[in-house]
């Protein structure tokens, strides 16, 4: 597996996982072991790092490209 087909899968797992778990906290009622808002700050984390990686695959694939065709 190529690192940018290995970074383009990790990236879109982390943005689903951190999305479910905004939509979870949405839904949990509390139930006193982790708060919903923990919950929802982690996946707003992932979600934000999951966008982070895909557009740097997005802009690097992008570039490499270019490079390619002179």
């Amino acid at each position: 597996m190529r690192k940018k087909d290995f970074q383009f899968i990790a990236a879109y797992v982390i943005v689903v996982f951190g999305l479910s778990l905004i939509v979870t906290a949405l839904f949990l009622p509390p139930i006193g072991e982790i708060h919903p808002s923990v919950c929802a700050a982690f996946g707003e984390i992932l979600t934000f790092a999951g966008a982070s990686i895909g557009m740097d695959y997005h802009y690097r694939s992008k570039y490499e490209e270019h490079d390619d065709n002179p």
